[in-house]
């Protein structure tokens, strides 16, 4: 047992950020297999926006403690963990319970986080570096020479989507809104408006011959233009549903289309392929499978930011206590990279 107490932020049910619930209690003790990490950093991702509005495909019954991912210490190990992990820095993808001063994680789920680089900045690489890294290598396996397409390319995942092509010698086209062009040049992305522009007819001129690999999160009419702007044996790749965050009616259903859209594409013989990404695909077949894959890229994703082909986009940090005011900021879309709260 800690003698620090438990601070937890709680998702009551739908409600607006000003709605989440501060709950303190005991510190958690570590079970068989099982660590207490002391968060350093926590985030908000997009999938905590849908889960206050009850529309995140999986999310578990109100009330619950959300939080995708987390960077810290570990505080406790339980009992067939090796004592020797106590005192390291780790990072773990949990899908659920992130925001809390102490978190029960399986001890076979940690990533080491390398020596040097601050825990904020492992946080801002933990869902979307894993993400970004995935649909790039795993999925579109984008080579040197490729130009590929990124939507919303200022935004957590789309930024990292951007320096990691660009890495891999790819050319990058990147929407986003006005403001963020300046940010997107120096990554080494040619940007799009996608307020202002046609995208489709803008990405054509740049790209006559169509793009090798799209990344788009949006979903809807969006995903349609992506499949058309491929060049024959492009890859789409779908990961998210944006542009149904604020819709109400079924939570499936926009998933679900899109899954029969990307099936009929499959089945099209023009060598042409798509997916829709899901970062905990395969976990349910061959968990060791999966967490040695998510390990081996995570490592993957911290030696980029070491060398410098990844920088970490911290939007703002904030209290933990402050989660209203996080999760309000990271839905306003002012912001470039992500909100990380901190004990």
């Amino acid at each position: 047992m800690n003698a620090e107490g438990l601070v937890e932020v709680v998702l009551p049910g739908k409600v607006e950020p000003e709605g989440l619930e501060i709950r303190k209690g005991p510190a958690p003790a570590a079970g068989p297999g099982q660590v207490v990490v002391r968060m350093e950093a926590t985030g908000v991702s997009f999938a905590e926006q849908q889960m206050r509005r009850g529309r995140y495909y999986d999310q578990p019954p109100f009330p619950f403690v959300p939080g995708y991912d987390l960077v810290g210490t570990v505080a406790a190990t339980g009992e067939g963990v090796d004592a020797d992990l106590a005192g390291t820095r780790v990072a773990a993808l949990v899908k659920v319970g992130g925001w809390a001063s102490h978190v029960v994680v399986d001890a076979a789920d940690l990533v080491p986080v390398p020596d040097g680089i601050d825990p904020a900045e492992a946080e801002t690489l933990v869902v979307n570096g894993i993400t970004a890294w995935q649909m790039l290598h795993r999925k579109a396996r984008v080579r040197a020479g490729q130009t590929v397409l990124v939507h919303g390319a200022n935004g957590g995942v789309g930024s990292v989507l951007v320096q990691l092509a660009r890495a891999a010698g790819a050319k990058v086209i990147g929407t986003a809104s006005a403001r963020h062009h300046d940010a997107l040049r120096a990554l080494g992305a040619v940007p799009v408006d996608y307020r202002t522009e046609e995208v489709p007819a803008r990405v054509r001129e740049l790209a006559p011959g169509g793009v090798d690999a799209v990344f788009d999160h949006i979903g809807g009419r969006s995903v349609v233009d992506s499949w058309h702007l491929l060049a024959p044996g492009g890859t789409l790749v779908s990961y998210g549903s944006a542009s149904t965050r604020d819709d109400q009616g079924s939570k499936q259903w926009p998933v679900l289309k899109l899954l029969g859209r990307v099936w009929l594409w499959n089945a099209l013989p023009n060598g042409r392929h798509a997916y829709f990404f899901n970062v905990w695909a395969g976990r349910a077949l061959s968990r060791n499978r999966f967490r040695a894959r998510l390990r081996d890229d995570l490592t993957q994703v911290f030696a980029a930011l070491r060398r410098g082909d990844v920088t970490a986009q911290i939007a703002a940090q904030v209290p933990l206590v402050q989660a209203a005011d996080a999760l309000r900021l990271a839905e306003s879309g002012t912001v470039a990279g992500k909100v990380v709260l901190t004990p």
